[in-house]
This record gives C-alpha cells, sequence and structure tokens, in this order.
C-alpha cells in the first residue's frame, strides 16, 4: 500500500510550489461554519435562552392584552425582538472565533483561501437567520393555542406574507450586522460593546443635535429598522434601510473581509 504524494511543479525560474490540493466546496464550510455556532457553550445558551425568551414571551401574549392582540401575528410580533438582541451576538462570535479560540493558523491552513472562509460564515449566519424565524413562528404558533385554549381568545392564525418577508430581511440583516462588526474589530468583547454602544450613541446625538432629523432618518438603524420589525415597510422605508444597511452592514462587512484576509495567522 503506497501513499500518495503531492509533487513540486516548476514555476517560473527554478522556483517550485507545491501541487494544489482540492479545496473544501463552499457547501460543506457552510455547514461547519453552522456547526461552530452551537458547539460553543456561548453559542447554545445564547440560542437556548433566545428559544426560551420567545416562548415565554408567547405564552404570556396568550394570556394578557387585548383580544385583538391575541392572536399568531401579535404573538410572532413580540417573539423577534429576542431573537433580534442575540442573535448578532452570535454572528459576532462566529466572524472572531479564529482569532478568539486561536484556531486561525490551523483554520487558514486546511483553507488558504481566507475569502471563502468569510464568505461562508456570511451564508450560515443568513441560514441561522431562517432558521431563528421559524422558530418564531412556532413560537407564536404556541401562543395563539395559549390564546384559544387558556385565554378566552378567539385567537387568528392569519399572518400576511409580507410580514414574514419583511421579519426574515430583520433578522437577516440584524445577524449579518453582528458579523460584519465581529469580522472588521476581530475582538468579540470589543465587537460587542460596539454592536450595541455605536448605533445606540449614534441615535442618541441625532436626537440631540437639532437640523439632523433627516438625515438621522436615513442612517439611524434605530430609525430604519423599526417598520420591517412592525411589519409596514413602504417604498421609502426600504430606501432608507438600504442606506442605513449599506453604513453599518455592506461597508464592516468588506473592510472587515479584507483586514481578515491581510491579517497574520499565529
Amino acid at each position: 500500500m503506497s501513499t500518495a504524494v503531492a509533487q513540486p511543479t516548476p514555476d517560473g525560474a527554478g522556483a517550485v510550489t507545491p501541487r494544489s490540493f482540492p479545496t473544501p466546496p463552499i457547501g460543506r464550510l457552510v455547514l461547519v461554519e453552522l456547526r461552530k455556532m452551537i458547539d460553543t457553550r456561548s453559542g447554545r445558551w445564547l440560542l437556548i435562552v433566545a428559544v426560551l425568551i420567545a416562548l415565554v414571551i408567547a405564552v404570556v401574549r396568550g394570556l394578557t392584552g387585548s383580544e385583538a392582540d391575541r392572536t399568531l401575528e401579535g404573538a410572532f410580533e413580540l417573539t423577534l425582538f429576542p431573537f433580534g438582541v442575540l442573535l448578532p451576538v452570535i454572528g459576532i462570535l462566529t466572524a472572531t472565533s479564529e482569532w478568539s479560540q486561536r484556531t486561525a493558523l490551523t483554520t487558514y491552513a486546511l483553507v488558504p483561501r481566507r475569502m471563502r472562509i468569510g464568505v461562508a460564515k456570511l451564508l450560515a449566519a443568513m441560514l441561522l437567520a431562517l432558521v431563528a424565524l421559524v422558530v418564531c413562528l412556532l413560537m407564536g404558533a404556541v401562543g395563539n393555542v395559549v390564546a384559544m385554549t387558556a385565554g378566552g381568545a378567539e385567537g387568528s392564525w392569519s399572518i400576511s406574507a409580507s410580514e414574514l418577508l419583511q421579519a426574515l430581511v430583520a433578522n437577516e440583516l440584524n445577524l449579518l450586522m453582528g458579523v460584519g462588526f465581529g469580522l472588521l474589530l476581530m475582538s468579540p468583547a470589543l465587537a460587542i460593546v460596539a454592536f450595541f454602544a455605536l448605533p445606540t450613541v449614534f441615535s442618541i446625538v441625532g436626537e440631540l443635535v437639532s437640523g439632523f432629523d433627516k438625515v438621522w432618518a436615513w442612517i439611524d438603524t434605530s430609525v430604519t429598522f423599526a417598520p420591517l420589525m412592525e411589519g409596514e415597510a413602504t417604498g421609502n422605508d426600504w430606501a432608507k434601510l438600504m442606506v442605513s444597511a449599506l453604513i453599518w452592514i455592506a461597508i464592516p462587512i468588506a473592510l472587515g473581509l479584507i483586514r481578515t484576509n491581510r491579517r497574520e495567522a499565529k
């Protein structure tokens, strides 16, 4: 039994380079990144806490409040908030895992094309956001059942496709924003603090400084994301969302991928 050994191939004047090995397909890398999101203790517990909070909120909604709000739609809207807060943290931990856990040298030795790892992280985050939406819908259904059985409400199973789509976009953007901060700052603690502090400070400054209202309405995520969370985004709301997403999501991701590609793996 013999073992195949990669032979060097000529490259230029006397230089040699090792024969390239097959690169793992992007689908496999995405599955690896998804597994890494739940394999760590912090990621697993963040997901568990998000699901439990969503369940409690759905049950409470089914038992309290006006009868008109004790529906699938009413419970579903409330379950989006815990995931909106905790999912970005998972995205940050995923984006910084190679540097915080000191696995960068191993990861980038196995897959030297670092951009593929970055793209896999982004795709894994988008899949996780989709799964989170399904979980929110299931928790909303539990709340509606509670409202109909124990809450004395008639309940309603109707929910528009437009609201589901906007909720999905909100989940995706929140999670991608977390990934962007993680890729750019490369430190989980720093990225988490920056993720929650910078938009908040930015929003406060916009309220305190007069004359910035019209500009801030296009770049303040607390303003541009609100219609999505309520399922009421219109044409102008989508335009504002695209501008703020460019500033807070697209640019950090692009700069983070560039920085990841240039940083020395140790």
